[in-house]
């Protein structure tokens, strides 16, 4: 049975046989005796997204008690979800992204103290995730954002709405008339602003 430790684009912590692209975490939140979730699905306001190999350190999933290896298909997902990169296994892309952060919030000297803090606020809405209505329409909309209708998750490329599922995007013929965006609107602005996320293969295809 695979553990419950694949994040979607709402943040939720999901069982799924599917790997994901990226790693990363939001502090202690299992029970290493038993390699389930405890029931708090934070411990921290800093949730990052960590390289799933780095420097041939291999970590046993869950088995102790440290930080709760969660997954995301892809570091959209992870932008989506309220997590950003890492400063020591990401340390140029958490740079570029904390440029671009700095670029499109009007910031200087950000810290990731201060970003996380910043993010926390967006993602959240007393412990469930916080929806935010679109700044500009839909296609114009910087490529790796993600967008929220109904009980469906949606990536934003090049104007077009693919459907998000564990094992990957899919082209969608639904119209999207109410969707909401998923992405907090600090890193929507990093995205419009130059970063580039690592997406999904099947998002190109």
């Amino acid at each position: 049975m695979p553990l419950q430790n694949r994040v979607t684009p709402l943040g939720d912590i999901i069982a799924t046989p599917h790997r994901g692209m990226f790693t990363g975490n939001r502090g202690i939140i299992h029970d290493p005796a038993t390699k389930t979730l405890l029931n708090k699905r934070w411990s921290t306001p800093a949730w990052i997204t960590c390289l799933c190999e780095f420097r041939g350190w291999r970590r046993p999933v869950m088995a102790r008690r440290s930080w709760t290896e969660l997954f995301f298909l892809d570091e959209a997902t992870a932008f989506a979800a309220g997590h950003r990169p890492c400063f020591f296994c990401r340390r140029d892309d958490a740079k570029r992204f904390r440029a671009a952060w700095e670029r499109g919030n009007d910031a200087t000297g950000i810290s990731a103290k201060a970003m996380d803090a910043v993010l926390h606020r967006e993602r959240l809405d007393r412990g469930r995730k916080r929806l935010h209505a679109l700044p500009v329409s839909l296609v114009e909309l910087p490529d790796g954002a993600m967008v929220q209708q109904g009980e469906q998750s949606f990536l934003v490329v090049q104007g077009r709405a693919l459907l998000w599922s564990a094992a990957g995007y899919v082209a969608d013929t639904h119209d999207l008339t109410e969707p909401m965006l998923l992405t907090p609107p600090s890193t929507l602005r990093a995205l419009s602003a130059g970063y580039r996320p690592v997406l999904h293969p099947s998002a190109s295809g």
